[in-house]
């Protein structure tokens, strides 16, 4: 079998399927900034987040099922994982902390981190596009995990308007992904 190429996803996790631990070094080198600098931004801790990057690598070593290509892109699945893994583990450090306590204080510019990553580019442009409204409204609920009813409480929004904000900019997101 030929190397892949190096914007060959699928097959460096056909290969990983296989064993192959190269491979796997591949997706570790292309993908691991775009993990740890989403658990970062969320966790605030370097430590908690090289663990939650070891967490998800070895996830996608021990089982490269876990990624369907119906799930979008294996950069952007990876950084949701992040996202949520990094939450999770927020949650279960302190539990008796409200997430409206873990407020980030910069906008969202993973991008940067990641220049890599064109699916990370991209969306970096649709949400800079985004009114400020719902641009912000995304970044409450994405990054900083916030339910729609926190976010209301926070922004003083009434929970429809916040509702529609997410729904009004993902589905601007979604029509920019499409072919």
């Amino acid at each position: 079998m030929p190397q892949p190429s190096v914007e060959d996803d699928p097959s460096l996790l056909a290969l990983v399927r296989k064993g192959d631990e190269k491979a796997m070094a591949s997706l570790f080198d292309r993908y691991s900034k775009v993990v740890y600098s989403v658990a970062l931004r969320v966790l605030r801790d370097p430590a908690a987040a090289e663990d939650v990057l070891q967490e998800i690598f070895m996830q996608v070593w021990r089982n490269p099922d876990s990624f369907t290509s119906a799930k979008g892109s294996l950069g952007g699945w990876l950084a949701v994982v992040a996202r949520n893994r990094s939450i999770d583990t927020l949650r279960r450090r302190r539990p008796s902390d409200s997430v409206e306590d873990v407020i980030l204080a910069s906008p969202c510019n993973i991008a940067v981190e990641v220049e890599r990553s064109s699916l990370m580019e991209r969306a970096r442009e649709v949400i800079a596009i985004l009114p400020r409204e719902q641009r912000k409204t995304l970044e409450m609920a994405f990054f900083d995990g916030l339910t729609h009813s926190e976010i209301a409480e926070l922004t003083g929004d009434p929970l429809g308007t916040v509702k529609t904000r997410i729904r009004s900019a993902l589905l601007t997101l979604r029509k920019a992904f499409q072919p």
